[in-house]
């Protein structure tokens, strides 16, 4: 990964700070944003962009769901999420924004993504309680809920592809969004063209939420 983005960068005449952090563990954390603040660097914007869970836990009956299979799934996905924030407030400027993404699996039932929905509703919870604790601060908080798109983690959800020919056939658009279309609306909800807004879920399915049948 790192090599990625180091190779990503390299057309920008940039030297980026680079910090490897596990987010399963607190001291991984704060040895981030102690890094950050030895090195005085202040921050604008937070992008968390982290979920994950059991492959074994993607599909089947949700009653087998396993006590350690639920636990990972809501620590990488969805504690990552307050944890990064509140190392973040100490070190971010006024105006700031944070955002992380979600799926409407948080309120309607999407066979095969299972236990990923129960965290991405409770990551929709954090958003809107971590932008109301931040709101004093003037930081933001919103998250972008994206339709089906292609991704490395979406390849191993079972019943995936049913899921993006659902989206393509029955939203308003008629068509599934694109990885471009995501990132647009993460740079607006992070730039100060969204002043204004915090606590929102911003869906970018072509409409597809807005579909009863």
């Amino acid at each position: 990964m790192k090599e990625n983005l180091l190779k990503l960068v390299s057309e920008w005449n940039y030297n980026p700070m680079i910090i490897e952090c596990d987010v399963s563990n607190d001291n991984d954390i704060t040895k981030l944003y102690a890094d950050l603040n030895n090195a005085n660097q202040k921050i604008d914007m937070l992008v968390h962009s982290i979920a994950m869970a059991d492959k074994n836990e993607l599909g089947g009956d949700y009653l087998n769901l396993s006590r350690n299979g639920f636990k990972l799934a809501m620590d990488i996905s969805a504690y990552s999420f307050v944890s990064l924030c509140n190392g973040a407030r100490q070190i971010m400027n006024e105006q700031g924004s944070i955002i992380t993404f979600t799926f409407q699996a948080s309120e309607k039932v999407f066979p095969g993504y299972n236990v990923m929905g129960t965290a991405k509703a409770a990551l929709e919870h954090e958003v809107r309680q971590i932008a109301y604790t931040l709101g004093e601060s003037k930081i933001r908080v919103n998250a972008v809920s994206a339709g089906p798109v292609d991704t490395l983690s979406s390849r191993v959800i079972q019943g995936y592809k049913n899921m993006k020919n659902a989206a393509s056939e029955k939203s308003p658009l008629k068509r599934n969004i694109t990885l471009d279309e995501v990132a647009n609306s993460a740079l607006f909800l992070l730039s100060d063209m969204s002043s204004g807004i915090t606590g929102e879920i911003l869906h970018v399915d072509s409409g597809y939420n807005i579909m009863g049948i």
